[in-house]
């Protein structure tokens, strides 16, 4: 027996070396490989592990914040570098001149959805989000003029974020200046506008087939399938979750910054008073539009667009990127480019006005992606956020809850569809406590 048990542990010990024998070689064969990219000129990065890649050297909770540091990946390797997520290859671009080359001027080249496994297992390639070729462009079209049909960037969208504006400042009046937690009524309001163009109504706030709908978009739980299903799941997710989450940065940022929301207020006081806030109104409103743009800016709510994939193979400043190879715009990289913003990392509204005190457009101003595979729903979204963000500082001031300071209140951001604000809460006191309704 001792002899069998000495046999056993050898063999054993000889398979546990074989096996590592076996993942040494692979290792220096991808080395190998990884190091003769500098022959064929494919873009720099890390050497990858065997099957893990990359990812032992990525702050998986926050990858982007890996891509992103100036210590790390796009300091060392520039502005076109691999990454390697397990044995996924994945080319990053950060920085805007970059970005803008890639998703504008190389459009076609770059133009595809890559598939993701975990995506793909789940919708099948179908959506306008996920789909490729020709289903894509007839699924955007299809999309792009209905919804201009039934709305969008129109007067009726007007009038259906307006009336939503009504429902929710009771909504928020009901807490009488109490401290409550943004989301849920923030979410509701921006979903119901995304009803009112699908459904053709409104739901109330406690409809329990409405909240079950926002609360499983909201945790990014629904399990169905098909491509109609999956197109209105594009819209919810897109329509809801973004704008809901900006919102409530917007929100946290002015109760954040108080001498930031006085000038909203006074300016919106000024400007429009006790009138309706309408669309029209945002040509006269030049620091409050600079204020939403910087929440968008500095939020970053999508710091990573969805992977786009290469259509051929392509020469890219200097770098040839395979046909098939997934690729990855890194957006804050370009909303935080040291070299297009001032104060990259601060909340800082003069970003987006000239000495005169005007709104200006910015170019590196990106949240929205770039490019035909931008968001579709932009027009629709600058509207929602417009309207309800000038009308909420219309009608309430945002403080901290009682016992918290401005200091207090936490910008780091938790990871889900978006970046979104840690759980908190802020109080909403009436600007007028005596309120007569709006005129028109």
């Amino acid at each position: 027996m001792g002899i069998l048990d000495f046999f056993l542990q050898s063999s054993s010990s000889i398979s546990l070396l074989g096996a590592l024998l076996v993942l040494l070689l692979v290792y220096l064969v991808s080395s190998s490989s990884f190091s003769s990219q500098k022959e064929g000129k494919e873009p720099p990065g890390p050497r990858p592990l065997p099957v893990l890649g990359n990812l032992l050297q990525l702050d998986l909770k926050r990858p982007y914040h890996t891509l992103l540091k100036r210590e790390k990946l796009s300091k060392k390797y520039g502005s076109v570098f691999t990454v390697y997520l397990g044995p996924k290859k994945v080319v990053a671009w950060p920085g805007y001149k970059t970005v803008k080359e890639a998703l504008v001027n190389h459009a076609e080249e770059f133009g595809q959805r890559d598939p993701m496994l975990i995506m793909h297992e789940y919708n099948k390639g179908h959506g306008i989000i996920w789909s490729n070729g020709d289903s894509w462009k007839e699924m955007r079209r299809f999309a792009l003029t209905n919804l201009r049909d039934f709305g969008m960037g129109k007067k009726a969208s007007e009038d259906k974020i307006i009336e939503e504006c009504d429902q929710l400042i009771g909504v928020l009046k009901k807490f009488k200046g109490e401290a409550f937690d943004t989301t849920l009524p923030i979410q509701y309001a921006v979903s119901n506008i995304i009803c009112s163009i699908v459904y053709g109504s409104r739901f109330e706030y406690d409809d329990p087939e409405f909240t079950s709908l926002v609360d499983c978009i909201t945790a990014s739980c629904l399990s169905f399938g098909g491509a109609p299903f999956n197109t209105v799941q594009n819209l919810f997710s897109a329509g809801t979750d973004t704008s809901g989450t900006t919102l409530r940065w917007g929100l946290l940022f002015m109760a954040k910054y108080p001498k930031i929301q006085d000038q909203v207020q006074e300016e919106v006081s000024r400007e429009i008073g006790s009138r309706q806030v309408q669309v029209e109104h945002r040509k006269n409103l030049h620091f409050t539009n600079a204020v939403i743009h910087e929440t968008q800016r500095l939020a970053s709510i999508a710091p990573m667009a969805l992977p786009h994939r290469t259509t051929q193979d392509v020469t890219f400043q200097g770098y040839v990127i395979k046909k098939g190879t997934a690729v990855t715009p890194l957006l804050t990289s370009v909303l935080y480019d040291e070299s297009e913003w001032e104060r990259p990392h601060s909340f800082y509204p003069a970003h987006f006005l000239d000495k005169d005190g005007k709104f200006v457009k910015r170019e590196a101003f990106m949240p929205f992606s770039a490019g035909p595979r931008a968001c579709p729903g932009e027009s629709l979204a600058r509207m929602e956020l417009f309207i309800f963000f000038t009308t909420l500082l219309q009608h309430f001031r945002f403080t901290p809850p009682p016992g918290v300071s401005e200091d207090e209140l936490d910008l780091t951001p938790r990871v889900r569809f978006a970046l979104e604000p840690l759980p908190h809460k802020l109080c909403a006191a009436p600007v007028h406590e005596e309120e007569e309704g709006l005129r028109i």
